[in-house]
């Protein structure tokens, strides 16, 4: 979840649902606290969002103007990221997209799928008014996007945290992002992104956005154990990392 202006430093709650019923256990709390202590780190690099020269090429690439990313760096997704997904469109064609997170990730994404040939890009939010601040900002650059916005829910299986209540969804995903929920619903809460796993297409891959993180790596460690039929690596990209894994055709 991001925005077209400027963000603070710690990601948005705001009055969605973000907490599962009955308030956080203990444990939730120490994982918390716990994960919160050691990656600081990480969240400060997080503050820069790439040169003013990684985001003038994407841009050019994409045949968009500079002030079509005015601002990254803090929790948006930055130019490591975007290149990464849109070199990515470019190179593969994806026909179906679904990514959870929306923001400046779905402008590159729905720009590069445009310039690819086209295809179909379902987003998830779970704040409202970033979609519909997003579905301005694409159409200001005559781009289009499924944006849903959806509450977050227990997550599914045994993954700790929250994830989205998406519904249905269609088969053979050919590109999953997985951008949020923020990590301070629970750093380990983006796993149960796996329970779509079943649905992306043979030879169609998986993005975790901030995999640099401990708790993303710990996600990362549990995914290489229960989907082997997937090759997942780490891309030092960006300043964040990316977890990139190709399911196996």
């Amino acid at each position: 979840m991001t925005s077209r202006e400027a963000t603070s430093l710690l990601p948005r709650l705001g009055d969605a649902s973000t907490i599962r019923p009955g308030g956080r256990s203990v444990s939730d709390w120490a994982a918390l606290i716990g994960f919160g202590a050691i990656q600081w780190p990480w969240l400060l690099r997080s503050l820069h969002g790439g040169t003013q020269e990684a985001k003038q090429a994407l841009l050019d690439r994409l045949d968009l103007p500079l002030d079509a990313l005015p601002n990254l760096g803090s929790w948006k997704a930055d130019t490591g990221l975007l290149a990464l997904v849109a070199d990515h469109i470019l190179e593969h064609r994806p026909r179906l997209v679904v990514e959870f997170g929306t923001g400046a990730s779905t402008l590159i994404i729905a720009r590069a799928l445009q310039k690819a040939g086209g295809g179909t890009l379902i987003s998830f939010e779970q704040h409202a008014d970033f979609v519909d601040a997003t579905r301005k900002w694409l159409a200001d650059y005559g781009l289009e996007a499924d944006l849903r916005a959806v509450p977050l829910r227990p997550s599914p299986g045994d993954w700790p945290g929250l994830w989205y209540d998406h519904g249905p969804l269609p088969e053979n995903i050919d590109l999953m992002l997985v951008d949020g929920p923020c990590w301070i619903v629970h750093p380990l809460t983006r796993g149960a992104a796996s329970s779509l796993f079943g649905r992306i297409a043979p030879g169609g891959t998986v993005m975790l956005d901030d995999a640099a993180r401990p708790g993303e790596r710990v996600v990362a460690r549990r995914w290489r154990k229960q989907w082997p039929d997937f090759d997942f690596k780490l891309l030092k990209n960006g300043t964040k990392g990316t977890l990139v894994g190709r399911k196996e055709r």
